[in-house]
């Protein structure tokens, strides 16, 4: 049986009927955080925030939500790094590894985030972002596709990609970030189809690198991660993002805060079926963890599995990523899973 959700473990009657009353400045309530949550029991985390002051106003159910999903105290000061990382040859495994995959959560400062946002700020979401993003050189360097404009051809191409998302789950409808769907949502993509941006999905902006080492396998994940850190510190000239010293960057649920990053790869490992706790075991000495071949509540196919990084607070982008490099490395040089 699924234990109930990280809000339902922390919101007694008693906490519940002392928040209900608050309001954040745009108007978002308690009622509203938990929503989705309520609807939905089978929810891992069940509340959402609408703003970046919702994690102040409803402070006293947001910090020990925060503090169970993440492991850690949110009394200390999240650390971010972004900085370079050294080019290195390809580990040996590289042939089995179908995809890198690397994407950050962001929110733009002062606006309602998903949850909450209004149709006009919502497009000024999108104004904001494209007007950044088009200013892109180099191999960043692309084209803007609202959701509602794709030829079905353009369509059939990014989801093949991978680069396309649609209409939020069940979990997300409840939260109320479909609303008003498709309006103002749209992906940004590189030219090379390597990067791309989404913009209005869960989080105002999810930011994403890619590549498949199977078409290009002379390198390893040090090239996905440095064409998302040049990536941020472009759009950081042009965008400032909701941020807070002790949860990191504000993100819609909180099991995204502080990094907003998930680094993952697609990997084949023949040994999962007969292995597979043991792999799991194996993934969480390094902070990671396995999710099915198409993400979370997914099952495996073809022993595909997607390995990726578990915490994202208290921790930085650089050493979530070289975990991942370290994790997968013990993973794929042991015999009982190869």
């Amino acid at each position: 049986m699924q234990a109930p959700s990280l809000m339902k473990q922390h919101l007694t009657p008693e906490l519940f009927n002392e928040l209900k009353s608050l309001q954040t400045k745009s108007g978002f309530t308690l009622e509203r955080a938990v929503e989705s949550g309520l609807k939905n029991p089978d929810s891992s985390v069940g509340i959402y925030a609408g703003d970046g002051e919702s994690y102040q106003t409803f402070a006293k159910i947001f910090r020990p939500v925060i503090e169970t999903c993440h492991g850690v105290s949110i009394d200390g000061i999240h650390p971010s790094d972004l900085s370079p990382m050294d080019d290195a040859p390809p580990p040996p495994f590289n042939h089995k590894i179908l995809s890198y995959r690397i994407r950050i959560a962001r929110n733009i400062a002062d606006i309602p985030f998903p949850p909450h946002v209004g149709n006009a700020d919502r497009s000024r979401v999108e104004q904001l972002a494209v007007d950044a993003l088009l200013k892109f050189e180099g191999d960043l360097k692309g084209r803007y596709f609202p959701l509602g404009e794709l030829t079905k051809t353009q369509r059939m191409t990014f989801e093949h990609e991978h680069l396309l998302f649609g209409r939020g789950d069940r979990f997300m409808e409840a939260a109320g970030i479909n609303r008003s769907w498709p309006a103002s949502r749209g992906i940004f993509v590189s030219n090379d189809h390597k990067f791309a941006v989404w913009i209005n999905e869960e989080d105002h902006l999810r930011i994403i690198s890619m590549d498949r080492p199977q078409k290009t396998p002379s390198q390893g994940i040090e090239k996905t991660y440095n064409r998302l850190a040049r990536a941020m510190a472009d759009l950081e000239q042009s965008l400032t993002f909701a941020c807070d010293p002790h949860l990191g960057f504000l993100t819609s649920c909180p099991s995204n805060l502080g990094t907003g990053m998930r680094a993952g790869v697609h990997v084949r490992l023949s040994g999962f079926k007969t292995r597979g706790q043991a792999i799991h075991e194996a993934a969480a000495r390094y902070l990671l963890q396995i999710r099915g071949t198409h993400g979370e509540k997914t099952g495996v196919e073809n022993d595909v599995v997607d390995i990726s990084n578990r915490y994202r607070l208290g921790i930085t982008e650089k050493k979530c990523v070289e975990m991942l490099q370290h994790g997968l490395e013990a993973i794929m040089t042991d015999e009982r899973f190869s």
